[in-house]
């Protein structure tokens, strides 16, 4: 009773938190870091903790001599339990129908994980729930099931779904309704539109099982409104709730993070007179570790103790795994003695799991006592307690411990090929491959034979190192040995073929693949072509593409930006439409496909993203920079990045530059580069200097990130001269360098720069990309230097040139022309875009988009009622613009009411929907409103974002709310979404405006720490705000610290 008082009181404690503290999280522990290897070099900031430092080493040192001499001679027992399996008492353990959760583990061979994970859900979803019962019925694969989900899912048809069903003729019982639900699963609006016409039948009646299914179905699709709203139905319909719908509930909740809502539906079965089973507590724990949660998860599982319901290994597992990260090494012994207590496992394989916790968790000197207190007890040894441990140390990087330990083993003859691969893999993170080859010789002369994962990585590191020989023999060797190659390891040996443009082999051992039964993964086609990209063999790349489009697996966009900066680069315009094409054909299917779907139902909007003002045109240039694949030690980026952003002058960092023995490679530079950024005169200055070394010759891509850096500081005249110095040097100069110097000049209001490198760009024989279109067009219709019908003519001339514009250029240009009141040409572009691939509805939603937002909202209605085709589809889309568009002219109830029949057809309110609201209650000074409305979004399972707590911080500082303004701030820092460069901007600009300049003033050092780069207004903001209160000394400190960031990132002062 008192275990159970003492849950109740916890998880009263945890709801008060989570439904009454409007900005709570649900228990994020932070991990302890107890124990830190020896070997590690820690600040010594007193000679007090020097002490405590030597201290502990010395205590370490102790503990490993015992723990080495346990090993040496205690006694040894083989293991005859298969780890794998679950030895705990079938009948306590009860599945629920639906898979709750993923494996914690998936092989990297054979299939990608999307796949895996898709099919896994497509097996759950076709088998009757009745076989999982034990009840032994057959799943039903009666015509009618596949006659009626034939109809359900073509939504294609002239003739309406609703009108086919009634045309048929076909009867429906729930257990037909269940199944054909279930084969729906991954297209939930058309279950929905189904579920809702089959309940208007007279005669038929939903029953437990038809809602569970459709339950599961909307929580998969994260539409919890729907949710909501089925468990009132339920609830109006008299219908039972049963121990699987609960279960399903919490699983659903969980898996969203929404661990208040999780909580509530455990609290509420139990009310509702349902007892928790096993199933149920697996379902709440398995959340709550995935929380990180694991105070709360600890006290279900005490609970479960107290009730005798056993829980299965793999969920004892994650627990303990979960409390030895926390730090909580009393709670795993706790739950270990259970485990042995309660649940009957045996001692030794509950030792085993625990020291596997420990050494996963980096917990070296917890594993160590867990190895005496198996002495102390008296218990003999299993050899993978052995293997286990060296696991550990190497992870901890403890080689030299590690070492003895494998001496001891071998002694006792308990060595195996793994144990040799655990070191090697040790040796290789420390970037030493001399000793990984050196062991992996030893190995094979003591007669054990390498694993493929041990060739795998060896081969790997050596063609990272240009020594594609030797990988080579490495994987001969292999295959003469009758080791079998996995799919990891035929695509290292594909990659390190192409590397040395040896296409043919490449092609052999790609096509021997199939020979040996093994599918092609997403992974391996990816890097197949990335090589091919890095050596511009473009007709291998249209093979590979072709190749995967007919295994059917899916392309993703970063292949195809790949695979045309490549084509761009050679100058072959026709391969890159035919590339397009294809991206196009392939993302009109998935749109067809499972992509619509989801939209529809979640009432999401494809194209409508509430737009806090346009994104940072910096923040869309990623692509501009292709990035290499790691070749690197990260101890070398990290080792190199704390020398450059050190508050050095450039001599001393010179020096450190020089005493570091890293062996700098393009790749690498490029990655520090990138890591750098912000502090732009040092990156500069790096540049320069690594240019100058022996043996290291800067790329094109590296040239471009220079460029890119000077001019984000806008240091123009270096980042001229660093273009002059690339072509001198006989770089190769690529459209995307323009691009890069023309988003420069734009971003900064330089318009007429940016058209003159434009036009300078075509007349050196380089044709526009789409990118070098983009950024220039996006410029042209900022506020800041706005040439409304140069962006006009660059737009047309862009379509006619074959270049297709992306959805952010859209939305942007549409912006701009209906801001400035040319809605003939806006409409003219919306009418083009189907001929490049968009859809309709998709389409004219950008366009209905920036009619709202330029408050033409009688033209935005007037445009959704002359549209004929696929109107109902576009009503979907635009609803969150239409809704903020009423708002924004004061028609309230008119938006109220869009909103109800959004929620009426089955479409749960979009973030864009719920911010707006909360903004407009703001604005009419109705607080409670707008909490409400902010409390009811999270209720529903809609995760607010950046702008959504943007507009609470600006609503409270209107209402002269500040230190709840300060609350919601610290909370988004705390928890997240973490505030972006125009929520600082926002809250600098309110708090000068209410006499907290100073506040304000401490906001631009904390953008400052964050990465955030604090703008020419935001200073000149808080200068005026500090003059204005008064303030004039700390007025000339920000322009001193303006001054400072400007010769921070500028490399000429």
């Amino acid at each position: 009773m008192e275990k159970l008082i003492r849950f109740q009181m916890l998880n009263s404690r945890s709801r008060y938190k989570l439904f009454n503290n409007k900005f709570s999280k649900v228990g994020n522990l932070h991990l302890s870091t107890a124990f830190r290897s020896s070997k590690l070099s820690q600040p010594k900031k007193t000679q007090k903790c020097s002490s405590k430092n030597e201290e502990e080493t010395s205590s370490m040192a102790s503990l490993f001599n015992q723990i080495t001499e346990i090993l040496g001679v205690g006694n040894i027992t083989p293991d005859e339990t298969p780890s794998a399996i679950s030895i705990l008492n079938p009948t306590y353990v009860r599945d629920v129908g639906f898979n709750q959760e993923s494996p914690s583990g998936m092989q990297a061979v054979c299939r990608n994980a999307e796949e895996s994970v898709l099919m896994k859900k497509e097996e759950n979803l076709s088998v009757s729930d009745d076989v999982k019962r034990g009840n032994g019925v057959e799943f039903d694969v009666s015509p009618v099931v596949h006659e009626i989900t034939q109809i359900v899912r073509d939504e294609h048809s002239v003739v309406s779904m609703e009108e086919r069903l009634e045309n048929s003729g076909i009867r429906c019982e729930p257990g037909i309704v269940e199944k054909v639900l279930k084969r729906c699963f991954k297209v939930p609006h058309l279950a929905l539109r189904f579920f809702k016409w089959v309940k208007e039948r007279e005669g038929f009646c939903h029953n437990t099982e038809t809602y569970n299914t459709m339950l599961y179905i909307a929580g998969e699709s994260k539409n919890f409104w729907l949710v909501e709203e089925l468990l009132e139905e339920m609830e109006e319909k008299s219908c039972n709730k049963d121990i699987k719908t609960w279960t399903l509930l919490i699983s659903q909740y969980g898996k969203a993070k929404l661990m208040g809502k999780a909580l509530s539906m455990f609290e509420e079965m139990r009310r509702y007179g349902i007892e928790p089973d096993a199933a149920a507590y697996k379902m709440i724990i398995s959340s709550l570790c995935n929380a990180k949660n694991c105070e709360l998860a600890l006290e279900f599982f005490k609970e479960m103790v107290q009730k005798e319901i056993a829980l299965d290994l793999t969920m004892c597992k994650r627990l303990l795994n979960c409390l030895a990260r926390s730090g909580n090494s009393v709670a795993v012994h706790s739950v270990a003695e259970d485990m042995t207590r309660v649940f009957q496992i045996p001692e030794r394989e509950v030792y085993d799991h625990v020291l596997r916790s420990f050494c996963i968790s980096g917990r070296i000197k917890e594993a160590l006592e867990i190895i005496r207190d198996l002495k102390n007890k008296e218990l003999s040894l299993n050899p993978g307690y052995f293997e286990i441990l060296v696991k550990g140390l190497c992870k901890a990087d403890r080689m030299t411990d590690a070492l003895e330990i494998v001496d001891i083993m071998k002694r006792r003859q308990l060595v195996t090929s793994d144990v040799y691969g655990i070191l090697i893999s040790g040796y290789l993170r420390r970037n030493d491959l001399s000793k990984a080859l050196d062991l992996f010789k030893s190995m094979k002369e003591s007669g054990y034979f390498p694993t493929t994962s041990t060739y795998t990585e060896l081969m790997q590191w050596l063609f990272r190192l240009n020594q594609y020989q030797k990988g080579c023999e490495l994987y001969n060797e292999m295959l003469d040995n009758g080791i079998e190659p996995d799919i990891v390891a035929i695509t290292a040996i594909i990659a390190g073929h192409v590397q040395q443009n040896h296409i043919s082999e490449a092609w052999k051992v790609f096509e021997s693949m199939e020979e040996k039964g093994i599918r092609p993964t997403w992974k391996s086609y990816s890097v197949f072509i990335k090589e091919l990209c890095k050596v511009e063999r473009t007709g291998e790349i249209l093979k590979v593409l072709n190749k995967m489009q007919a295994s059917k697996v899916p392309i993703r966009d970063e292949v195809f930006h790949w695979v045309m900066s490549c084509m761009e680069r050679k100058g072959e315009m026709n391969n890159v439409e035919k590339v397009k094409q294809m991206q196009r054909i392939l993302t009109s299917h998935s749109q067809v496909g499972e992509a619509s779907g989801n939209n529809i139902a979640s009432g999401e909007d494809p194209s409508l993203e509430l737009n806090h003002n346009h994104p940072e045109i910096e923040r869309t240039d990623c692509n501009l920079i292709e990035p290499f694949l790691r070749n690197y030690s990260e101890h070398d980026l990290q080792q190199v990045c704390r020398i450059l952003s050190s508050p050095m002058n450039w001599c001393p960092m010179q020096e450190a530059l020089e005493k570091c023995s890293v062996q700098f490679t393009p790749e690498l530079v490029l990655e520090i580069l990138r890591k750098c950024s912000l502090q732009g005169k040092a990156a500069l200055l790096f540049f320069s200097w690594i240019g100058k070394q022996a043996g290291y010759q800067h790329t094109t891509e590296t040239y471009n990130m220079a460029i890119k850096i000077a001019g984000c500081g806008k240091d123009f005249k270096h980042m001229r001269n660093l273009f002059y110095e690339m072509r001198r040097r006989g770089c190769s100069i690529t459209p995307d360098t323009w691009a890069i110097m023309i988003m420069q000049y734009g971003r900064t209001g330089l318009t007429e720069i940016a058209l003159r490198t434009f036009s300078e760009m075509k007349s050196n024989g380089h044709t526009p990309t789409a990118s070098a279109y983009k950024y220039l067009i996006i410029s042209l219709c900022g506020k800041k230097g706005r040439k409304a019908d140069e962006a006009i003519k660059l737009f047309q001339e862009m379509i006619q040139a074959g270049q297709i514009p992306d959805k952010e250029l859209l939305e942007i240009y549409l912006s701009c022309l209906c801001e400035v009141g040319k809605l003939v040409e806006a409409r003219s572009c919306t009418d083009s875009l189907s001929k490049v691939g968009y859809t309709i509805p998709l389409s004219y939603s950008l366009y209905v988009r920036a009619l709202c937002q330029a408050g033409r909202l009688e033209d935005a209605l007037e445009m959704i009622d002359n549209v004929e085709t696929e109107r109902s589809t576009l009503e979907h889309y635009v609803c969150g613009s239409v809704v903020h568009g009423l708002l924004q002219k004061g028609r309230l109830e008119e938006a109220l009411a869009k909103v109800g029949s959004m929620k009426k057809t089955g479409i749960c309110p979009t973030v864009h929907v719920y911010t707006s609201l909360i903004a407009h209650f703001f604005k009419g000074k109705q607080i409670e409103r707008a909490l409400e409305i902010f409390e009811k979004m999270k209720q529903e399972g809609c995760q607010p974002t950046v702008v959504t707590y943007s507009a609470l911080i600006q609503g409270y500082m209107n209402m002269g709310k500040v230190a709840e303004a300060w609350d919601v701030l610290h909370q988004m820092k705390m928890k997240g979404p973490v505030p972006d460069f125009k929520t600082y901007s926002m809250f600098i600009g309110c708090l000068c405006k209410v006499g907290q300049s100073e506040e304000a003033m401490k906001l631009l050092s904390e953008m400052q720490e964050n990465g955030i780069v604090p703008s020419t207004v935001n200073y000149r903001v808080v200068f005026f705000g500090l003059n204005r209160e008064g303030k004039q000394d700390l007025a000339k400190i920000v322009l001193q610290q303006k001054s400072a960031l400007r010769s921070k990132r500028k490399l000429l002062i």
